[in-house]
């Protein structure tokens, strides 16, 4: 039996290269709503609860402009390695890595010394991230490892030398155990730009490195070649371009990018380091560099979406009893149904009539 709906090639993309996203998103929140009844729920209030009400005050509007911090500068730095075909899967670990360098420059912070400080932490945010970015180019350069093993193989890496730090060399001597650090004094931590919210000076610097990546993918030369080399690799290498410079060069952006995700969210809504930092941010990012269709400036709707389901998950857990891990379900969906409304970008659906089947099957 054939099936009565084919797939015809079109001639060009169009708009469905933005339809996409739009229509993936449709398809999650409508499969989102069965699933709420399928867990006993009101659909309709459940969806009201998940992805209207936290945006109902603008406290709620900062919290998810806090919790798109880390998702916007992850998903923009995994943008510039997706384009050249390099698979970082690791930011979750340049992440941590960002975290546990940048705080270990707060913990280290004089007393009385001006907020000046907070840009010491910074740096050693990003070098720290850009450093675990580093030993994956470094072993894909040397040794041609899979990239894709390697930074994910660090990511556990990165949360054992967490778990190490909060429990050993870092661990507040006045915390009674507990695996934290002692909180960021107050120059080493990142101001808040809006009064009574958490939301802090690290969106501001995620949407300005978003816009700057954006650039420099678009307008500036090593953009181009990092596009061509994602695209067409041997062209590259007859044009004269490196691809171990590429390497490079997108993997420390990354990682920086990562890096800097991660100690903005330490000195900013944690204060320390615990062991708790991330409920996978790195991760996520993923799914955000795809759904903002590898452009660092549509990864700033995209990192609202993301973020916005975190907070409705939390407000979910709180209001209707829903488990926890709602939010990766939800994210999980919006990957798959991704995954298939790409299918429609080159494809288009075309419905085969009783009459033309019937040909086909005598044929």
């Amino acid at each position: 039996m054939q099936f009565p709906v084919r797939l015809v090639a079109r001639r060009t993309p169009g708009c469905m290269m933005w339809l996409s996203p739009v229509l993936a998103l449709g398809l999650t929140v409508l499969f989102g709503a069965i699933l709420f009844a399928m867990l006993g729920k009101d659909p309709l209030n459940a969806l009201y609860v998940f992805l209207i009400a936290p945006l109902e005050t603008l406290r709620g509007w900062a919290e998810v402009g806090v919790k798109m911090t880390p998702l916007l500068l992850c998903a923009a730095g995994l943008v510039v390695c997706f384009r050249a075909s390099i698979w970082n899967i690791g930011a979750e670990g340049q992440f941590l890595a960002g975290a546990i360098t940048g705080g270990w420059a707060a913990l280290a912070c004089p007393d009385g010394i001006g907020h000046w400080y907070l840009v010491i932490v910074l740096l050693a945010g990003i070098a720290g991230g850009a450093f675990w970015g580093g030993i994956t180019a470094l072993l894909k350069d040397k040794f041609n490892a899979n990239e894709i093993l390697v930074s994910l193989m660090l990511v556990y890496v990165a949360q054992f030398g967490l778990a190490y730090c909060v429990q050993g060399p870092l661990q507040d001597p006045d915390g009674l155990g507990f695996p934290q650090s002692a909180l960021f004094a107050s120059a080493a931590s990142m101001p808040v730009i809006l009064g009574g919210t958490r939301l802090h000076l690290g969106f501001v610097l995620a949407v300005v490195a978003a816009l700057v990546i954006q650039v420099m993918m678009v307008r500036m030369f090593i953009g181009f070649q990092l596009k061509v080399s994602g695209m067409a690799p041997l062209a590259a290498k007859y044009a004269g371009f490196r691809p171990k410079r590429l390497l490079w060069v997108s993997m420390l952006i990354s990682g920086g990018l990562a890096g800097l995700a991660g100690v903005a969210e330490v000195a900013g809504p944690v204060g320390q380091l615990t062991l708790n930092i991330s409920p996978g941010y790195g991760f996520a990012a993923i799914i955000v560099a795809f759904v903002g269709r590898l452009s660092p400036a549509g990864c700033i709707p995209a990192a609202f979406v993301m973020a916005l389901f975190y907070l409705g998950g939390e407000l979910g857990q709180s209001r209707l009893g829903l488990p926890s891990s709602i939010t990766g379900v939800y994210q999980g969906m919006l990957l798959f149904f991704l995954l298939i409304c790409d299918s429609l970008i080159y494809f288009k659906p075309v419905w085969q009539g009783f009459t033309e089947r019937k040909l086909s099957k005598e044929a």
